[in-house]
C-alpha cells in the first residue's frame, strides 16, 4: 500500500479514534483515566502531606450536604486536588473518610440530618486517611450553622394534567375520473377529515393541611430560635439563628394540572383528477383545549411564639396561597427539647 493511501486511511480513522478516547474518558473507569492522565493512583505517587477543606466555606446546616476537597503534596511541591468539587485527580476512592456526627459518602461529599436534636451541642470532625501511605492523616472539624435559610413546606400537591386530545384521521382522496375528451367522467369527491377530540380537563390542586408552629428562644450569648411545624401527622423541628438564618413555612394550595391539547382536525381528502374534478373534503375541525383545573385550598397557618421571640418574628416567614390568614399567638412556649 502506498503511502497516499496510508495517510487517507489515517484521516479517515482519526475522528473514529478521538470518538473512542473522548467515550473512555466520559465512562468514568478509573483505569482508562489513570492511562490517559486524568487521574492518578495514591498508591503508586509519592506523598508528603495532605490537608482537607470545605470549599464552599466551613461549617455545615442540618438537612445539608457540603463537599470536601483534599489537597495532597508531593515531596516535590507538587499539589494535587481530589476530583468532584476540587476537580482535580486524586480518587477518592484511594482515600477514607471517617465521621462523626455527619456522615460522608464515597464521593467526600458530607451531609448532615434534618433533624437538629442529632446534631445539637455536638462538633462533627472528619479524618481523612490513604491507606496506602497510613502515616498520613488529616482532620477537620465542621462547625455547626444555624444561620441558613429553611423552608418547611407542607403545600398541596399539584393537580394531574389533562390528556391531549387525538387527532382526526384525513379524508380519502377522490378517485380518478377520465379527461379524455372523447370519453370523459368526473373525478370522485374527497372524503371529509373528521373532528379532533376535546383535550381532557386538568386535575385540581390538592388542600394543604392546617399547619401548627411554635417557637421559643434558646437564651444564651447567640441566641437561637426553636421552632417546632406540625401538619397532617408529622413534625419538623428547626434551630434558627435570627442574624442570618430564617424559615419559611409553606401551606400553599396545589396548583391545578394543565388542561390538555385538543386534537387536530383531519385534513379533507383531495378530489379526483377528472372531466370535471371533484371536489376536495371538508377539514375536521380542532378539538377544544381542555381546562385548567383548579387551584386547591392553602392551609390555615398558626403561630405560637413565646414572649422573647417577638422582637425576632421577621425571621418567619409564611406562606398559605388560597388560605385564610395566618394567626398568631402570643404566650409562653417552653423548651420543645
Amino acid at each position: 500500500m502506498n503511502r497516499s493511501k496510508l495517510r487517507h486511511l489515517s484521516i479517515k480513522r482519526l475522528p473514529v479514534c478521538m470518538t473512542l478516547v473522548s467515550a473512555l474518558a466520559l465512562s468514568g473507569c478509573a483505569a482508562v483515566q489513570v492511562k490517559l492522565g486524568m487521574k492518578v493512583y495514591l498508591a503508586k505517587t509519592p506523598v508528603a502531606s495532605i490537608e482537607a477543606s470545605q470549599p464552599k466555606g466551613p461549617g455545615i446546616a442540618p438537612g445539608q450536604k457540603s463537599p470536601l476537597v483534599v489537597v495532597v503534596t508531593e515531596p516535590d511541591g507538587k499539589v494535587l486536588q481530589t476530583e468532584g468539587a476540587g476537580h482535580g485527580k486524586v480518587l477518592w476512592k484511594d482515600l477514607k473518610v471517617t465521621a462523626s456526627v455527619v456522615t460522608a459518602n464515597q464521593k467526600g461529599v458530607l451531609s448532615l440530618a434534618k433533624d437538629p436534636r442529632i446534631s445539637d451541642g455536638k462538633l462533627p470532625h472528619v479524618t481523612i486517611t490513604v491507606p496506602s501511605h497510613p502515616d498520613l492523616r488529616a482532620e477537620l472539624d465542621i462547625p455547626l450553622h444555624y444561620d441558613y435559610a429553611f423552608v418547611s413546606n407542607f403545600s398541596g400537591s399539584a393537580g394531574s394534567s389533562g390528556m391531549n386530545g387525538s387527532d382526526g384521521m384525513n379524508g380519502a382522496s377522490g378517485s380518478s375520473g377520465s379527461m379524455d375528451p372523447n370519453n370523459p367522467s368526473p373525478g370522485g369527491n374527497g372524503g371529509n377529515g373528521t373532528d379532533g377530540s376535546n383535550g381532557g380537563d386538568g386535575g385540581s390542586g390538592g388542600n394543604a393541611p392546617p399547619v401548627k408552629v411554635q417557637v421559643t428562644l434558646r437564651s444564651g450569648s447567640h441566641p437561637l430560635l426553636q421552632a417546632s411545624v406540625s401538619a397532617a401527622g408529622h413534625q419538623r423541628l428547626y434551630l434558627v439563628d435570627p442574624q442570618g438564618g430564617s424559615l419559611t413555612v409553606k401551606a400553599d394550595g396545589g396548583s391545578g394540572g394543565s388542561g390538555g391539547r385538543g386534537g387536530r382536525g383531519g385534513q379533507g381528502g383531495s378530489g379526483g383528477m377528472g372531466t370535471p374534478s371533484g371536489s376536495s373534503g371538508s377539514n375536521g375541525s380542532d378539538g377544544r383545549s381542555g381546562f385548567d383545573g383548579s387551584p386547591g385550598r392553602g392551609g390555615s397557618i398558626t403561630v405560637t411564639y413565646d414572649p422573647l421571640v417577638k422582637p425576632f418574628l421577621g425571621t418567619i416567614h409564611l406562606s398559605n396561597q388560597n388560605g385564610p390568614p395566618p394567626v398568631f399567638k402570643e404566650e409562653p412556649v417552653a423548651a420543645l427539647w
